[in-house]
């Protein structure tokens, strides 16, 4: 029986952190399903991973366990230098977790216990001030990883969603303000102003020649 999505998600790590090509562990997860994807491209996963999605796909792994043995990535996590910091909300932008707190042209720092190690941070700083940092054990909780990693995928949606409306507005706005209407209705306040400003004006020259 093919598994599905969701129980193939369950098994992955959540770091969310895209070295298998996809973006996220969700996205691999269907790639696995509905597209007979390889399952041995999640390093932070591991040979424990891979021999559970295994079992679960009842796929033979056994020439796949070397290759995992070298690609495999220990735990870590991100620590921000905070006083080399800018503040330049790069690292915010790429964590696909929010698990970096700060503002523009304020320091940033890193919420340990949300970090899944994805390193997704570190090419994006302009100043070379995260470190990776590698961890005994597993800080942060898988479940919640991915529910931060869909919860960020969705403001993100509407973000664009919202912005592709302010734009569709704006365009629409645009396109009515060059109607021949608006423009005569431009043009006549347009007019009214100068003609305003030049009687002012004339007013101003009459009272000094009568001094």
């Amino acid at each position: 029986m093919k598994p599905t999505v969701q129980a193939v998600d369950a098994i992955l790590p959540q770091t969310q952190c895209g070295l298998c090509t996809y973006a996220g562990c969700q996205p691999y997860a269907q790639a696995i399903v509905e597209n007979n994807e390889a399952i041995n491209l999640c390093p932070p996963g591991g040979q424990e991973t891979l021999l559970k999605l295994a079992t679960l796909t009842g796929q033979n792994v056994q020439t796949m366990l070397t290759d995992m043995a070298d690609k495999e990535k220990g735990l870590t996590a991100a620590v921000i230098r905070e006083d080399e910091c800018i503040g330049c909300t790069k690292c915010i932008q790429a964590c696909p977790v929010d698990a970096i707190l700060g503002t523009g042209k304020q320091m940033h720092s890193v919420i340990a216990s949300e970090c899944t190690g994805c390193e997704l941070c570190v090419e994006p700083c302009p100043v070379d001030c995260i470190d990776i940092i590698d961890l005994p054990q597993r800080a942060y909780q898988p479940d919640t990883a991915r529910q931060r990693f869909q919860a960020r995928n969705q403001r993100l949606a509407q973000l664009q969603a919202e912005k592709s409306q302010r734009f569709q507005k704006a365009k629409l706005n645009n396109k009515t303000a060059n109607t021949p209407t608006k423009k005569a209705s431009i043009n006549a306040t347009l007019s009214a102003r100068q003609r305003y400003i030049q009687d002012a004006v004339q007013r101003v020259k009459q009272k000094r020649q009568h001094r």
